[in-house]
């Protein structure tokens, strides 16, 4: 944010006031004769002209910019010179069931590849990796890891209900050095917390929608004395667009907090989650065609459970430090119950699969995270801080032949047995220097450390390779560099040059299922990021921000298939992606009467255009082609109308241009098992809205594909999964 500049003093009147002492001076202190006096009166002073800044109300820009990016120094965090959005959920209607299009519909380029079943969730970001649970974006709650395990196995198996999340904070270049792996960005996802001094109150929500939907989301909260506290808990069921596509979530959460005075608190976050849910299967595309409600695997299962406490402290000092703290623990199981499907339509009923595979991945986490902030100088300030982690997650599987196994049976034989722990350790430091003209300029430095070991006792039976027993060890240094101005009223230019990188994972040292052991881990995957752009309010009710970035992906860790059976995780190559994100969002009622009355009109609009390509490889003939999920647009709009405390409405669409699902740009399989090279192009629009009936009664409704759009964005090489048709959902919310 810009310094408050004073206006220039006017030298006019030091000149005034200096003159007669100036002639007392000359004249000795004696009485001007009249002669003088007349000299005196006709003498002329040379005429001054006073050049300064207009003043105007940085307040007013800074609550505008607010609304759609983040604070430029927010506690502990310096995110001037990054690209930072953020959405203010209590600014759109309720976001039922999940909805991660809907949720992410003010994230400009997040790329959601649709799973219509909660067990696993699925970005990406400008095309840098596979969108397969999201194992190149870094999400997190609250600024503590959502992976499974943040480092050795970085998937998103857990989601938190959406109606349990304040705001999303998207950070872009200089994530990394912000807050650790993964190239970009960061996904923060703030929880809702009660004000000190709230007052009691309780609130239940009840929906019901298509495919059996009920979600019911209770909340209880308020303050006593220096004691603020909020509980809630929320159940989601679904049969789902298929058989065997019937899910069930359960969610539980506690924060506690205590306050002695404004310059610290204390809390405690406890968070529970569980998911079960059929895996209707997926299908080839000649499937796909001849019946998109088609159950492949009607005997397969997933089970996830997730549990995470987390103890904060926040301690403010008068001299402009300000220190924030936070260790946690988590335990989560991931157990799946998977056999084979029926390959193909229009074949002769095939016999049911002999034997099944159940699977069990536990993962026992601990993290502390201690950063510090100091405030200097004329609007400078420092942050520093330091990071370290441990997973201790062993992998297990086992085959029956009862395909409808319980998820807690051993009495299977054992497929596989491994013990794996990762390791990871980190310090940092930043700081905003203030500099004349509205310049300023961030240095960032992190040096990361990881370990990731595996030590395996039982491999799958059709293999002959030796067991298992790997460590690597990397020491990855980070360097980031952001300059940025402030111009006009209310406008910044911003550039930022930094560095990131993605974890050594488990299956990267060597795969569990392949007969060949690599020898050693592939080099890690490490990022450049460019980005240069604009972004401000010139006036009442506009925000634009427009940024052109390029991003160097060096040390690619691919798959590559020696046959039918063996595997290797290598480093596959290079891939350059640069392009253009833009969003602009624009009130039509501000200003005026409307908006001073709480009523708003919003359009907004997001693009972002790709250019990715790979530029070197150990693939033949693979330089030049296009990296998986990189589509050459990703364009998000919509419009809300919305009045304060009365109602919210809004209609957004979501459109991707076609992309390739692998990195070889060729399609997969054929005859009856053929998949497309392309997923198509898609367009899927959403209404919600929320009406506040009474001052306690509030009913929501809303429709998604909203167009009834047959499509899917999600594909591996065991085949596609459909994404959902059209569904509505009502309900209300009662507070009490």
């Amino acid at each position: 944010m810009p310094l408050l500049r004073p206006a220039a003093l006017p030298f006019a009147l030091p000149l005034a006031l200096f003159a007669p002492l100036a002639m007392a001076q000359q004249t000795g202190g004696a009485q001007p004769t009249p002669q003088q006096q007349q000299d005196q009166s006709t003498k002329t002073l040379s005429t001054v002209i006073v050049r300064g800044k207009k003043p105007y109300d940085w307040r007013k820009y800074v609550k505008a910019k607010l609304k759609h990016q983040m604070s430029e120094v927010s506690g502990t965090e310096i995110t001037v010179t990054k690209k930072a959005t953020v959405t203010h959920l209590d600014l759109q209607p309720t976001v039922v069931g999940n909805n991660l299009e809907q949720l992410f519909a003010r994230s400009p380029g997040v790329l959601v590849t649709q799973q219509p079943t909660p067990t696993q969730f699925n970005l990406s970001y400008r095309g840098l990796g596979n969108p397969q649970e999201s194992e190149y974006v870094l999400v997190m709650q609250d600024g503590v890891p959502l992976e499974s395990d943040w480092i050795g196995f970085p998937t998103l198996y857990a989601m938190p209900f959406s109606r349990s999340i304040a705001d999303i904070q998207l950070i872009r270049g200089g994530s990394s050095l912000l807050y650790g792996p993964e190239p970009a960005p960061v996904i923060n996802l703030l929880s809702k917390r009660p004000k000190p001094g709230a007052p009691f109150s309780i609130s239940t929500e009840q929906v019901v929608g298509s495919h059996g939907l009920y979600s019911t989301y209770n909340v209880l909260e308020g303050s006593a004395g220096k004691w603020t506290y909020r509980a809630d808990a929320g159940y989601v069921r679904n049969d789902g667009p298929r058989r065997n596509a019937q899910s069930q979530t359960r969610q539980a959460d506690l924060y506690v907090e205590y306050r002695p005075n404004d310059q610290q608190h204390t809390w405690l976050d406890v968070h529970a989650l569980d998911a079960a849910s059929g895996d209707a299967g997926r299908m080839s595309y000649p499937q796909w065609l001849a019946d998109p409600d088609a159950t492949p695997t009607p005997w397969n299962r997933d089970w996830v459970d997730r549990y995470q406490i987390v103890l904060g402290h926040q301690q403010e000092w008068s001299n402009g430090w300000l220190f924030i703290g936070k260790g946690w623990a988590g335990y989560q199981d991931l157990a799946s119950r998977a056999a084979n499907g029926a390959p193909a339509p229009n074949l002769a009923p095939q016999p049911p699969p002999s034997s099944t595979t159940l699977q069990d991945e536990q993962f026992r986490t601990q993290g502390v995270d201690l950063r510090v902030r100091k405030k200097w100088g004329q609007g400078n300030a420092f942050t520093a801080g330091v990071v370290a982690f441990h997973g201790d997650d062993p992998f297990r599987q086992w085959d029956n032949v009862d395909l409808y196994v319980s998820r807690h049976d051993r009495a299977g034989t054992p497929r596989l047995r491994q013990q794996r722990q990762s390791n990871y350790y980190s310090v940092f430091a930043e700081n905003v220097f203030r500099l004349p003209h509205e310049i300023h300029i961030v240095p960032s430095i992190r040096l990361e450390k990881e370990r990731v070991a595996v030590d395996e006792s039982v491999r799958p039976p059709f293999l002959s390779r030796p067991l298992i027993h790997e460590s690597d060890s990397r020491t990855v240094p980070l360097l980031g560099l952001g300059i940025g101005n402030d111009f006009g009223a209310g406008n910044e230019t911003y550039f930022n040059v930094s560095q990131g990188w993605r974890p050594l994972r488990y299956f990267d040292m060597a795969s569990p299922f392949a007969n060949v052991v690599p020898g050693h881990a592939p080099d890690p995957s490490k990022s450049l990021s460019w980005e240069a752009g604009v972004h401000g309010v010139p006036v009442t009710g506009l925000y634009y921000d427009v940024s052109v970035f390029w991003i160097d992906f060096k040390n690619r860790i691919e798959a590559q298939h020696i046959n039918a059976t063996d595997v290797l995780e290598v480093n596959s190559g290079d891939t350059r992606n640069r392009g253009f994100e833009g969003q602009i969002n624009y009130d039509f009622f501000a200003p005026g009467a409307r908006a001073a009355s709480g009523e708003h009109l919003e359009g907004f609009l997001s693009l972002s255009l790709l250019n990715a390509r790979f530029t070197s490889s150990v693939i033949p003939g693979q330089v030049g082609k296009i990296p998986a999920y990189a589509p050459r647009y990703l364009a998000k709009a919509g419009i809300t109308w919305r009045h304060d405390q009365r109602f919210k409405a809004s209609l957004t669409a979501v459109s991707s241009a076609a992309q390739y699902w692998q990195d070889s740009n060729q399609p997969f399989g054929s005859g009856a098992s053929f998949i497309p090279a392309k997923i198509p192009a898609y367009t899927i629009v959403d209404f919600a809205s929320d009406w506040q009936f009474t001052p306690r009664l509030k009913l929501l409704a809303g429709v998604s594909n909203l167009t009834d759009r047959r499509y899917y964005n999600r594909v591996w090489r065991t085949g596609l999964e459909p994404a959902y048709g059209r569904t509505w959902y009502a309900g209300f919310e009662l507070k009490m």
